[in-house]
């Protein structure tokens, strides 16, 4: 069993208050779960409203799906997410045992 692990995190220029960044912490996750099998939410920076932290999970039997799933996730959010500027991302796969 492998453990997939990805952080993302967004410049968001044109949010204001805390409100508007909810809209699109909402937005980005209820499309992500929509779409993939994965675990997703806000990690770090919640009282900053022009930072956006996200942590997703993807818990498969091969490092290489796992991967793969979370490079589509990242690719998704880029794509359908031009208001949210992602600054960069990260993908680790832990081995469980």
């Amino acid at each position: 069993m492998n453990i997939g692990i990805c952080k993302i995190r967004f410049h968001l220029p044109e949010k204001h208050s805390l409100k508007d960044k909810r809209r699109v912490v909402k937005s980005i996750t209820s499309r992500v779960r929509s779409k993939y099998n994965v675990s997703i939410a806000e990690v770090e920076d919640q009282d900053l409203w022009q930072v956006l932290t996200l942590g997703i999970s993807y818990v498969s039997n091969h490092s290489d799906h796992a991967h793969e799933v979370l490079s589509k996730v990242v690719d998704f959010i880029r794509s359908t997410k031009p208001e949210a500027e992602m600054i960069d991302y990260e993908i680790e796969i832990v081995p469980a045992l």
